[in-house]
């Protein structure tokens, strides 16, 4: 009898796992999926890459059948790992012709409003199911199977009284899974609030810590990106993630890579959909080699065969800093993740290096040679709705906000002094008017 046959799984089900090459039931898996064909509410704690999908799949497949309404709610944090679960449940319901869509912002809503009547399985960010609720294109009355996918990474984001308000929405008479990688005491307070008597599953992280070495490197602050590029140059590296604390520094260290010859994408918050999709895409393809990236890239979404991983801005939380290196030192391969510190970064990394569990070796510099970087990149100028409008200029110190209509040299400095109407001058020809490119060593 196969493996998943024997934690209750039909048949169907299992052959098509096995057509996926899906044979052996990680821990997570071999814990929680019997109790969740037995119907209970669960509470799981683990971390990315562990398997879950499948875990809180298994019910839907196993009960669900095609109708003309939602019959679960699926929610996560990010818009990518509503396209990556979705994706998943589509290949294991390949047999059920079970319906599913994912939705979320910063696409066309109405198009996803013709599909939701249709949909038997809805994966959904917060924001962008609430949208629904409230236009009332989404019923939420038959709603069998409730799942909060990473809870404690949408409560990050402040998404808690978003989802929330979802729960209320759906029926009482349902069953609740939540999945996170840590259970904080909201998440506890949540559980009690709207789950029946939940088994609580927890298990270790498939990171091996003798295959994942960490290091870090101290560097002056204006020679911290020039060794960047010497470490991702000189190392046989795979596939690399680089993270870093905004989606500025980001965009800063992903352009500059590019025009040194590193084949580096930026992807953040701040992206189109489309094009933060396909940038993922290019990575898994190896089109790109070099992934750019702020935390939400570190949370929910399935990378795989990540060699290295740095960290150019260290976290402020523990928590963090240990979903990022999570990235690397799976399914039994060797990983590297390398710390690169300024004076900016000695408080955070203290923080974390006094965590027992985390073990990090310093490494001596290198010799390397400082690269030219590009400081400003060109901007379109972007203008609000509304009586006033903001023209933006290429150096971010000297943005205007213009008087309604412009055309006045005069701006209202009311950042600075609150609503006192303190005006200063400004040229705005200075702003506009040269487009030579800034470069500075680093």
């Amino acid at each position: 009898m196969n493996k998943f046959e024997k934690l209750g799984l039909s048949p169907e089900v299992v052959s098509v796992l096995s057509s996926l090459k899906i044979t052996e039931p990680t821990e997570i898996q071999e814990k929680t999926i019997p109790l969740v064909l037995a119907g209970k509410d669960v509470i799981g704690s683990s971390a990315t890459g562990s398997g879950k999908t499948l875990v809180f799949a298994s019910p839907l497949l196993e009960n669900l059948n095609p109708n003309d309404f939602v019959q679960a709610l699926i929610l996560t944090p990010t818009r990518e790992l509503a396209e990556q679960v979705a994706y998943s449940i589509k290949r294991f319901a390949k047999n059920k012709n079970l319906n599913v869509l994912a939705i979320y912002g910063g696409v066309d809503i109405q198009k996803q409003i013709r599909k939701i009547g249709q949909t038997d399985i809805l994966v959904g960010t917060p924001g962008r199911v609430l949208d629904h609720l409230k236009r009332g294109t989404l019923r939420t009355h038959k709603i069998n199977f409730l799942v909060l996918d990473e809870v404690d990474r949408m409560f990050d984001m402040g998404f808690q009284r978003d989802v929330e308000s979802i729960i209320r929405e759906c029926p009482e008479n349902r069953q609740t899974m939540l999945f996170s990688a840590t259970i904080s005491s909201d998440i506890d307070y949540l559980a009690q609030k709207h789950t029946r008597n939940a088994k609580e599953i927890s298990v270790e992280p498939n990171v091996d810590p003798k295959k994942l070495k960490q290091v870090y490197y101290n560097v002056e602050t204006n020679k911290k990106f020039s060794l960047l590029v010497h470490l991702l140059k000189e190392e046989k590296a795979h596939l690399v993630m680089v993270f870093c604390s905004t989606r500025k520094n980001t965009d800063f260290v992903a352009r500059n890579l590019w025009d040194l010859g590193v084949k580096a994408k930026a992807i953040h918050g701040g992206l189109l959909q489309s094009k933060r999709t396909k940038i993922i895409n290019d990575f898994q393809e190896n089109k790109i080699m070099v992934l750019v990236c702020t935390d939400v890239a570190a949370r929910g979404l399935d990378i795989r065969g990540v060699s290295h991983v740095y960290n150019y801005d260290i976290p402020g939380e523990t928590k963090d800093y240990i979903h990022r290196i999570g990235r690397t030192a799976r399914a039994g391969k060797e990983g590297t993740a390398v710390n690169i510190l300024a004076s900016r970064d000695y408080e955070n990394f203290s923080n974390i290096v006094n965590r027992e569990e985390v073990i990090v070796t310093p490494i001596e510099l290198p010799r390397f040679q400082r690269v030219m970087i590009q400081m400003d990149f060109p901007r379109k100028k972007e203008f609000s709705r509304g009586p006033s409008r903001i023209l933006r200029s290429r150096n971010p110190r000297r943005n205007i906000h213009s008087r309604p209509f412009g055309g006045n040299r005069y701006t209202r400095n009311s950042d600075r002094h609150g609503p006192r109407r303190s005006f200063q001058r400004s040229d705005t020809r200075k702003n506009f008017g040269s487009k030579k490119k800034s470069f500075r060593r680093s």
